[in-house]
């Protein structure tokens, strides 16, 4: 993200209530399908080969996540070199922008996923829970502590999949949704694009997990997760970069 993208969130951020959503202040609500979308059909957002996955990022940087000036590069030949149920490995001959001469990319095409940072106030809204989970991630090779989060199923809007997300995990539902913020994981490689949720006004419910997955609930007050974020105790980057921007946005009274 270039310093020329970076624009204030308060004058980005869109605010959900229930089914509405608010722009701002003040203004009034529409449908989501009218307002929390990107321009671009981003709920599919797999993008083929060669085709630029556009989409507006909705705060933190004001404008499209490949904005329509910039250059791209132009694909000569492109190949599925593996297919699995998450994600799948394209390899692209491609002539990058300022590049005299075609290289070669693997690309892992991934329909993107939600973040759910959800606060519970009811202790205290100047300090609230923040709600984290605990689970074994194979990749790792260890338990992290983490926000819950998900992929994006085909078709699906990313704010439904944020509360479904939600409901799965940790079994809280939420009646105010606001994003945070919009990016790639690992651009360098992975076409993936994570979107950060902060949820409020929450209520417990119950879980669902799907079958393989074993998640501990681990509510932490929001100044002690700053604590450990200083410590170095988080591994996970989605958890790192909401955390932060939270803080960043409560101290500015964004949120």
């Amino acid at each position: 993200m270039s310093a020329k993208g970076l624009k204030k969130v308060a004058g980005l951020k869109k605010k959900q209530t229930g089914d509405g959503v608010r722009l701002g202040s003040g203004a009034a609500t529409a449908s989501p399908s009218e307002k929390i979308a990107p321009r671009a059909a981003i709920a599919a957002a797999e993008a083929r080969p060669g085709k630029v996955l556009k989409g507006k990022a909705v705060t933190g940087y004001d404008g499209p996540l490949v904005p329509k000036s910039a250059k791209t590069g132009r694909v000569l030949q492109s190949k599925e070199s593996y297919k699995g149920h998450v994600f799948s490995v394209w390899t692209d001959t491609v002539l990058e922008p300022g590049a005299t001469k075609p290289y070669t990319r693997d690309v892992i095409h991934h329909t993107g996923s939600v973040v759910v940072l959800a606060l519970d106030e009811r202790r205290s809204r100047e300090d609230p829970d923040v709600i984290l989970i605990r689970q074994y991630r194979h990749a790792a090779g260890q338990y992290l502590l983490e926000l819950p989060a998900g992929r994006i199923d085909a078709g699906e809007r990313p704010l439904a999949a944020a509360k479904r997300e939600m409901i799965e995990e940790t079994g809280y539902r939420a009646k105010s949704w606001t994003v945070l913020v919009r990016y790639f994981a690992s651009p360098g490689f992975l076409g993936e694009w994570m979107q950060i949720y902060v949820a409020q006004n929450i209520a417990e419910g119950i879980a669902t997990p799907e079958e393989d997955e074993r998640i501990e609930l681990v509510p932490t007050p929001l100044s002690q997760a700053m604590a450990m974020m200083a410590a170095g105790e988080f591994a996970d980057g989605k958890t790192l970069i909401g955390l932060a921007l939270l803080n960043q946005a409560r101290m500015a009274g964004r949120l």
